[in-house]
């Protein structure tokens, strides 16, 4: 084992305190040591994606960053998206509803990535949306069905009662 660092971050809510060697990246310790297997590791150089979690509430490459850089930090994977374990977020219901994905490697980036776009563009149009996922790669869908439920995803977060902080 080599030089390692102790780390305390939160990941979904949820506090973690742990030793991590100071090259192991994050999406490895997410799956790994904390074992949330959701953030999917694709081509390790950041360029499709599918490790996308929201990292102090901004979108980042889990595979570009080091775990001990996230010390201090609040971490959302696709684990933590969903309000409850028998109730899916909007935007996964509304991909489940319009078939967003087939393979499903992808989604958990996907996904991710439109939460925050979502909570920044709450009325997006169906090329923002386009642009929105540009940087995350599916080989399966070619998109409309993504968009088409991501667009469904942002009427039904307008809908919702405002939530207080």
């Amino acid at each position: 084992m080599g030089e390692t660092r102790k780390i305390a971050l939160t990941v979904n809510g949820k506090r973690y305190e742990e030793e991590v060697e100071v090259r192991v990246t994050l999406a490895d310790f997410i799956r790994h040591q904390l074992g949330l297997t959701g953030t999917h590791l694709g081509c390790e150089h950041g360029v499709c994606g599918a490790c996308t979690i929201l990292f102090d509430d901004r979108s980042a490459r889990s595979c570009l960053m080091l775990a001990v850089q996230a010390d201090g930090h609040d971490i959302l994977t696709v684990e933590g998206i969903a309000p409850s374990p028998d109730k899916l977020h909007p935007l996964q219901q509304a991909f489940h509803e319009h078939h967003g994905l087939q393979c499903g490697f992808c989604t958990p980036g996907i996904l991710t990535t439109l939460i925050e776009f979502l909570r920044d563009n709450p009325e997006p149009t169906e090329q923002e949306v386009r642009i929105a996922i540009s940087g995350n790669l599916c080989r399966c869908t070619g998109y409309q069905n993504i968009v088409t439920a991501t667009l469904d995803a942002a009427k039904r977060l307008r809908a919702q009662p405002a939530q207080s902080p």
